[in-house]
């Protein structure tokens, strides 16, 4: 059975001192063997990229940005052999697949304006002979600890940014499914990324922990669940470093009486139950103001009747398995206790049969959600959609915002003039008007507010260029060459 390695200094490093399995989802196969990383192999890739980084600091904008675009052409090229790996270790479907690592060439696209990016200021003549300018400069080593349902996406969106700003990258992913990074790695090799400049450590918190703790670390980059991410945040943060720790989420969707219901109706079962229910953008809850819960619950369930869940790799499969045998139970679980809450469910996501060993449920709808119930409060992760009746857009309002999670949210509306008025007091970082998952481009920044965000810089875009650098401000004052006498040091006869 393969090992996966880490890539320490541009070579595969199997430093096998523990290993773990990666298994196949949609089967329920051990597929690879992991190599977890010790102490003394994460300080070894953080020592690499420590070593690499006076060179790369150095190299010119311009064949930084050579790389990227080199590294842009390469992912473009090899989307299906990286869509196929992503599929194989989370389960995804291969055209979810292929959208993620589209998202994620968005910043890669972006960096490679770095000449741009990364222009300073200039005051002339603020004093008598006296003038000031800025320039930004690399924090230095840096970690990115990726999650486990974007293995392509969330890795582009850190190390793009990190490396464009003269950083080397210590990267840590998911232990459940590595082999994006590993993949991406070797391609950011090919591209002409110089070894030590990017390294990948396979781990557990044993990995994590060496990297919040070692001095030689700067700046820590982590997307997760909200208590990770409060923790990381705590642990580097103490240590003195600056770290962006994005968390979890309960993403509402507010449909009002005058929605498209046809539309609305599509936009939450794609929203809901793509990727099944994995995406930390997600809407898993929808709110339902007046009667149009009655209207738009039937209409989900009639779509939800529809969709082929199976295997990634079949091309008739609309959602794949989840990542692991024990998100399927966590998620069930929830499911089992909805009703005891008071939830009616409609559809019973823990029915649907599958053939195989492979980590599958069924998509899941509840009615009538309780806002004191763990399924509206927690984060689900899984392919379960709540809907919450309310009777005013005000009391809908007043629910979102009270919420412990302000990742993203979503109104569906014709009335300008109420979403304008709920893009305005609506307290969560990403909103969409008619747009179920308000992921912005690659030229805004990710991030969402409160649980949802620990430390002040949202991911990739214009936030990650001032995550991964640090401003210098100069001021200079020259001899007036009118007042000053030269003396070039040549010898005299008098």
């Amino acid at each position: 059975m393969a090992r996966i390695p880490h890539i320490i200094n541009g070579e595969k490093v199997d430093a096998a001192e523990r290993t773990q399995p990666v298994y196949n989802p949609a089967t329920g196969e051990e597929q690879h063997e992991l190599s977890i990383a010790s102490v003394e192999t994460v300080e070894q890739a953080i020592a690499a990229a420590k070593a690499a980084l006076p060179k790369w600091r150095r190299t010119s904008l311009t064949k930084r940005a050579d790389v990227f675009f080199n590294v842009r052409q390469l992912i473009k090229q090899r989307t299906p052999e990286l869509a196929a790996i992503i599929t194989s270790e989370h389960g995804k479907v291969l055209s979810d697949a292929a959208g993620e690592i589209a998202r994620g060439l968005e910043n890669v696209e972006f960096a490679a304006g770095l000449l741009h990016l990364l222009k300073g200021e200039r005051d002339e003549q603020v004093s008598t002979g006296i003038d000031v300018h800025s320039v930004k400069q690399p924090v230095g080593v840096v970690a990115a600890i990726t999650p486990f349902n974007f293995p392509a996406m969330v890795p582009l969106w850190m190390i793009a940014s990190a490396i464009a700003c003269g950083n080397t990258v210590v990267l840590k992913p998911s232990e459940r499914d590595p082999s994006a990074s590993i993949f991406i790695a070797d391609l950011f090799r090919e591209a002409g990324l110089p070894d030590g400049v990017l390294n990948v450590v396979n781990g557990d918190k044993t990995a994590v922990d060496t990297l919040l703790d070692a001095p030689d670390v700067k700046a820590v980059s982590f997307v997760g669940s909200t208590p990770i991410a409060r923790y990381i945040y705590e642990r580097a943060s103490a240590n003195g470093k600056r770290v962006q720790a994005l968390g979890g989420a309960k993403n509402h969707m507010l449909v009002l009486p005058d929605a498209d219901i046809e539309m609305a109706a599509d936009a939450a079962v794609s929203a809901a139950y793509g990727s099944a229910g994995e995406r930390c953008m997600a809407v898993s809850v929808l709110v339902a103001v007046g009667e149009v819960g009655d209207k738009i619950v039937p209409a989900i369930k009639e779509r939800m009747e529809k969709l082929v869940i199976g295997d990634g790799t079949d091309p008739a499969s609309e959602m794949g398995p989840l990542i692991t045998r024990e998100a399927k139970e966590r998620v069930e679980s929830y499911v089992a206790g909805a009703e005891a809450e008071g939830a009616t469910v409609v559809v019973d996501g823990r029915e649907a049969k599958f053939e195989g060993n492979g980590f599958f449920t069924g998509m899941t709808l509840l009615d009538n959600v309780k806002t004191d119930s763990k399924v509206y409060l927690e984060e689900i992760f899984g392919p379960v959609l709540a809907v919450v009746r309310v009777d005013t857009y005000e009391e809908g309002l007043e629910l979102i915002n009270e919420h412990q999670f302000g990742n993203g949210t979503a109104i569906y509306t014709r009335d300008g003039g109420v979403a304008r008025e709920f893009e305005f007091d609506v307290q969560a970082g990403m909103v969409g008007i008619n747009v179920p998952v308000p992921v912005p481009v690659g030229s805004f920044s990710f991030g969402g507010w409160k649980d949802s965000l620990f430390g002040d810089s949202h991911i990739y875009g214009p936030e990650s260029i001032h995550f991964y650098t640090r401003s210098k401000v100069v001021t200079t004052r020259w001899p007036d060459p009118a007042t000053s006498k030269v003396d070039l040091g040549f010898p005299s006869n008098s």
